[in-house]
């Protein structure tokens, strides 16, 4: 599952930071698996579309399956995405990586390719995604960027990523 996410940062700007309408920030773009918990994340720039950013996110990502023993994984089975992400580019180019494209259409979106009204029943289950960003919502350092560097401020963003997913497997 995968989502963008946009968050306020201090006054001046920085590395990956780009303008919004309410003033400037950083996307988070963040994969987790079917619990919430974190497998891939990249930041980027408000400016450039989810689209733009899916590759580089996917690039993150290392699943390691038990019945699959070796190298981890870098490609899902499928990927359960919003509709910021309706392009059928998109959904050819991840079809060719041997994912399966769960990603509704927009409204003004004429011509959605690999569109399955039973495979977007799926699509219910958006809400782990939401929980997760919700959880970075509670470390306070991460919902208001005070760091100008983007090693510094993606360092704790990623040990916020460590935190949720120690406090999911000592659940």
């Amino acid at each position: 599952m995968l989502r963008g996410w946009e968050l306020r940062t201090s006054k001046k700007g920085g590395p990956k930071v780009g303008p919004t309408k309410r003033g400037k920030g950083t996307k988070w773009m963040v994969v987790v698996d079917v619990a919430g918990t974190p497998l891939g994340a990249y930041l980027d720039s408000v400016s450039p579309a989810e689209v733009r950013l899916l590759e580089a996110t996917l690039d993150t990502v290392a699943v390691t399956c038990p019945h699959r023993p070796g190298r981890p994984r870098k490609r899902p089975d499928r990927l359960i995405a919003d509709r910021g992400y309706d392009s059928n580019a998109v959904r050819v180019w991840l079809v060719r990586r041997g994912i399966e494209p769960i990603i509704p259409a927009r409204i003004t979106s004429r011509q959605a390719t690999h569109q399955d009204g039973r495979k977007l029943r799926r699509y219910r289950r958006r809400w782990i995604v939401e929980r997760t960003i919700g959880w970075w919502g509670n470390f306070r350092r991460l919902t208001v960027r005070y760091d100008r560097l983007l090693e510094t401020y993606g360092g704790f963003f990623h040990l916020a990523c460590a935190l949720i997913t120690l406090r999911k497997v000592l659940k």
